[in-house]
């Protein structure tokens, strides 16, 4: 990866993440739908499990669904190589940031030099187009 890295690596811009994200959203309609009919509510099923399988993609495959059907990945800022299990809770946490101020940091997106949205910059961490 540090010879490929070293090369300019293609940022993936706001177009791409926000297709990613509707089928990441897409996604966790079609699972949590169905056990909120059943009556299985709360904190555990709306957003723990959500949290949880996001994560598990990030430090399984690099990417949740959403990002694996537009060709991208999240990897370390620094040294383009899977960024640590600290680094994706960081990311995931810093959802909040970037939604807050009326989801400006996910916005930052689109003028960013490195495409990276206030929880990529929190994390260290950028979005890249997968060559696999």
């Amino acid at each position: 990866m540090a010879s490929s890295w070293s090369s300019s690596p293609e940022y993936v811009g706001l177009g791409n993440r926000a297709a990613a994200f509707a089928i990441d959203a897409l996604l966790v309609f079609v699972v949590i739908g169905p056990l909120a009919l059943f009556g299985l509510r709360g904190f555990l099923f709306e957003a723990l499990l959500p949290a949880f399988a996001v994560l598990a993609f990030w430090r399984r495959y690099g990417a949740t669904p959403g990002k694996m059907a537009v060709g991208a990945r999240i990897v370390d800022a620094r040294t383009g190589a899977a960024p640590s299990t600290g680094r994706l809770v960081a990311r995931y946490a810093g959802y909040l940031v970037s939604m807050l101020p009326l989801f400006l940091g996910f916005a930052w997106i689109a003028i960013d030099r490195r495409k990276q949205g206030w929880h990529d910059k929190i994390a260290g961490t950028v979005v890249v187009n997968d060559d696999d």
